[in-house]
């Protein structure tokens, strides 16, 4: 049976995706999650919200990642929770985290802008809602300096993306176009040849000369510059402002609509751990790390840690523009068909937060709901 290109795109928009990354085991992109509780102390009197006895909460094991890493780590999701326990899953791939979100596995999750375009569309809008921002940035186009010393070199060379599709995929994709040449989508054949690559061995195959660089998140990205691999572009020159997204957070529509207390408080925990991540880099650098090695078994090296950290935004918002933006860059490669997007957010209970916290609202770029 022949498969048509929106077909492929679900098989291959994981986030990381996206919104690409680190993954648990080796940066790589799996169907396995991790459960884990919150060690976090629930304080004496606490209450439980909305009558939960827990939230649900997915999240990747990515620097990308790092609001629900640190969040996590310090205890601010379960402080904002009370008596109700903030349960942790832990996701390889935006796939399965869809999944778990739709069967009620998680009620709400940090994952990247393309599995969230693609599970909304693929539910007709009635799955999801994304109800907030979490990062910009952390993706760039690295290469063997040998081989590739001006992005004109970059004609005729073997780079990798994570997987058909994926955030990093479709943005190679039309940064190839923008030059004017030609590649098929789907093959990844033509005047560059994109070689899909599994995050975890990206770094083994730029080391037996497989491919000539990559396009792809942190710390990817940092690893391969670690075994002498150069910065040619980073992807933020290539947006207004230098912003993009590359987390999202969502939730399930039944969730919100039945414990928006919940919401609210999970978006509070979140807005105050991206405020003490912005006025603490060295220690929330270190705990998002902690968090990394207690869920994963391993830390990053620091000379893979740092320069990954500094390459990552944290944020409240949404960048709704730019969401809307890689779809259409999606859209223009063939990989997706118009997706319908009006409605995929819904930043009333963050702008609420927000308010109260005395900082500036965010805008839905007009894909909220009406």
């Amino acid at each position: 049976m022949p498969v048509n290109r929106s077909t492929l795109l679900r098989r291959g928009i994981a986030v990381v995706a996206a919104l690409p990354l680190l993954t648990l085991a080796a940066c790589g992109y799996g169907s396995d999650s991790k459960d884990t509780d919150s060690n976090a102390k629930v304080a004496a009197g606490s209450k439980k919200i909305d009558g939960l006895d827990s939230v649900k909460i997915g999240y990747f094991g990515n620097l990308t990642h790092a609001t629900a890493l640190v969040g996590n780590q310090k205890g601010f999701f379960q402080k904002e929770l009370g008596a109700t326990a903030a349960k942790y899953q832990i996701f390889n791939a935006g796939p399965s985290e869809i999944e778990a979100l739709n069967s009620g596995a998680i009620d709400i999750g940090w994952i990247g802008p393309s599995p969230s375009i693609n599970g909304y569309t693929k539910s007709d809008g009635k799955n999801l809602r994304i109800i907030g921002g979490s990062a910009s940035g952390g993706v760039k186009l690295v290469v063997n300096p040998k081989k590739i010393k001006s992005l004109k070199d970059v004609k005729g060379k073997k780079i990798a993306t994570p997987q058909l599709g994926n955030t990093q995929d479709v943005a190679f994709l039309n940064w190839i176009a923008d030059q004017g040449w030609k590649v098929d989508a789907e093959s990844g054949k033509g005047d560059v040849s994109v070689v899909r690559t599994d995050n975890k061995v990206t770094p083994d195959a730029y080391k037996a000369g497989s491919i000539d660089g990559a396009w792809v998140p942190e710390p990817t990205a940092s690893k391969l510059v670690a075994e002498g691999a150069k910065v040619l572009l980073d992807e933020a020159d290539l947006w207004p402002d230098k912003k993009f997204v590359i987390t999202n957070i969502i939730v399930s529509q039944k969730f919100l609509k039945e414990h928006p207390k919940a919401v609210e408080a999970v978006l509070k925990a979140s807005v105050d751990t991206n405020k003490w991540i912005n006025a603490n880099p060295d220690e929330a650098k270190a705990a998002a790390n902690k968090q990394l090695e207690t869920d994963s078994g391993k830390a990053l090296p620091a000379e893979v840690l740092d320069p990954a950290w500094k390459s990552i935004q944290i944020t409240n918002d949404p960048l709704a523009s730019t969401l809307n933006t890689e779809a259409e860059h999606a859209v223009k490669a063939g990989l997706l068909e118009n997706p319908k997007l009006d409605g995929i957010y819904d930043l009333t209970l963050l702008n609420k937060v927000l308010a109260a916290a005395g900082e500036s609202k965010v805008d839905d770029a007009g894909l909220g709901v009406k």
